[in-house]
């Protein structure tokens, strides 16, 4: 019986929030990967190491969630910048740069660390591809920073 309302209840969740994201659902949808990858490989790095401690892991998982409140941070800005648009002389704009910028910086970051994580397990990785990961997350924030 709980899993008959349980699965309509989550799809109708999901997509309403995908609804509500539009252009942001498929930038949230890969965060939400990468940062299960990101804690996936972190706890495979800390087993191969002999660090693996339930309290890491459970920081993990608060870390992970606090991302997604940056990411709430980002769209309300976004929505306020859309509301006043009229005000500011931008009538009928709709702005999705913030909320989309921090989650693409936070997707850099994930990926950052699952390249880190699998490095430490012995996983032979290109050198270019965190040289252009790393060089995607400074040009994230520099696009961030031009906005000042």
């Amino acid at each position: 019986m709980k899993k008959d309302f349980i699965k309509p209840l989550l799809s109708a969740a999901l997509s309403a929030a995908a609804i509500y994201l539009k252009e942001l659902a498929l930038p949230v949808i890969v965060l939400l990967f990468a940062m299960c990858a990101d804690y996936i490989t972190g706890m495979v790095g800390a087993y191969v190491t002999g660090r693996l401690s339930s309290r890491v892991g459970i920081v993990g998982i608060v870390k992970k969630l606090c991302y997604m409140f940056a990411v709430v941070c980002g769209i309300i800005i976004d929505y306020v910048l859309t509301s006043v648009s009229a005000d500011i002389g931008m009538p009928g704009a709709k702005i999705c740069f913030f909320g989309t910028l921090v989650t693409v910086w936070l997707i850099l970051n994930e990926v950052v660390s699952i390249l880190e994580n699998l490095s430490e397990v012995g996983v032979p990785l290109p050198s270019f591809l965190k040289k252009i990961t790393e060089k995607l997350k400074k040009s994230t924030e520099q696009t961030a920073e031009q906005t000042k």
